[in-house]
């Protein structure tokens, strides 16, 4: 489509796009889509929305795919945004409190996004076989969508993932592998094993796609909100490229004169017991080191070194934003808060945005009548255990 080039998010060394890419030969660091916006913005405008489909390829122009019959798509993306008065008026102060509900996502949760790009790119660049760690939804997400383009799984997830999960990959067709062990342990084997097994690893950010379809979550809001930002983003982060994914299309949609640089205050939201970018970010550190015996209910926080680190933290720091630390029961309690208030079921790293919220205000890092968006990542019918 638009695509010129791809470049590393840390030594900036440009790659060719249309081709297979995993991490950046010199550094090792992500690698991201660019693309040639000026020609982008010629057919894609605000005007040209009205008109077009209501799921994520609605933003084709600024999406990999070079011929859209490769796309793989169950209608993922354009999700609500609720208006949350209830909770909101539980609160210390005044807010317009919202919730991006991505529950409703194919396959349940806003891994979905990532994935329709991640397995799209992946059928147009020839791939027959995927491979991936995960802690639940994505392995769902990347089962269900490599499964409708006809490409082989092979999924490495810790043994003591939700059953839910579980259940889904392996009856969507994949090949599924329990590890003891924690994600990083399972992407361990991927990496291992990939070359000689023939995988194209689409492990979080070890690919480039998977945040382009991510990134879609940052065009909504701008639409959602008629082209004006929030003021306060707080997002669940384990592996954290939906929150990589919304900063890139800010950053994309300014370039397009869609909006100035005014930018949400990015919050990163964490389990205590699994918080390295909370622990790198309030010790000022660029990197976050691997957080020790990562444990907690909330399988999507339990992330113990984000591969994008650097670029979560970079984009808390430029937004005068923050990264908080809830407990597991915070968030277990918070679940149900939300569901009786709200009537959404959410996931329990969702749910921990709400008590990470409140102690924003206590901090008062919160203004009154300030709008304010929880990401609630996905359904909390696949985390029944958490609730027993």
């Amino acid at each position: 489509m638009n695509v010129t080039h791809l470049e590393c998010a840390a030594c900036h060394k440009n790659y060719e796009a249309n081709r297979l890419h995993n991490l950046c030969v010199e550094c090792g660091k992500p690698l991201l889509v660019r693309y040639d916006l000026e020609k982008a913005a010629k057919t894609l405008t605000k005007e040209s929305l009205k008109n077009r489909q209501a799921n994520l390829w609605r933003y084709a122009e600024v999406l990999p795919v070079e011929n859209e019959s490769n796309i793989v798509s169950f209608g993922e993306g354009y999700t609500p945004l609720l208006k949350a008065e209830r909770i909101a008026e539980t609160l210390p102060i005044k807010l317009n409190l919202f919730i991006k509900d991505e529950s409703v996502n194919p396959t349940q949760s806003f891994k979905a996004r990532g994935m329709s790009a991640a397995v799209s790119m992946a059928l147009e660049l020839g791939v027959k076989k995927v491979a991936a760690p995960s802690a639940g939804n994505a392995a769902g997400a990347l089962a269900a969508y490599a499964s409708r383009a006809g490409i082989e799984t092979f999924l490495f997830m810790p043994r003591d993932t939700p059953r839910a999960n579980i259940v889904e990959c392996e009856q969507t067709g994949a090949n599924v592998t329990l590890v003891d062990g924690l994600i990083t342990d399972c992407g361990k084997i991927v990496a291992d094993r990939k070359d000689a097994e023939g995988w194209y690893d689409v492990s979080t950010l070890k690919e480039p796609y998977r945040v382009e379809g991510k990134k879609t979550m940052g065009y909504e809001l701008a639409e959602q909100f008629d082209w004006n930002l929030p003021d306060v983003i707080l997002y669940p982060t384990g592996g954290g490229t939906g929150l990589i994914g919304m900063w890139k299309a800010f950053d994309e949609m300014e370039e397009m004169g869609w909006i100035d640089d005014k930018r949400p205050r990015m919050v990163s939201v964490q389990s205590i017991g699994c918080a390295p970018i909370v622990k790198a970010f309030h010790e000022g550190e660029t990197f976050a080191a691997e957080f020790p015996n990562a444990q907690t209910v909330a399988s999507g926080l339990r992330v113990p070194k984000a591969i994008g680190d650097f670029i979560i933290l970079d984009a808390l720091h430029k937004s005068g934003g923050t990264a908080i630390a809830v407990t597991d029961e915070e968030l277990i309690a918070a679940v149900a808060e939300v569901g009786a208030a709200e009537g959404l079921f959410c996931a329990p790293e969702g749910a921990a945005c709400l008590p990470a919220l409140r102690k924003m205000i206590e901090q008062n890092s919160v203004k009154e009548n300030e709008r304010v968006v929880i990401f609630n990542t996905g359904a909390g019918v696949k985390y029944l255990e958490c609730f027993s």
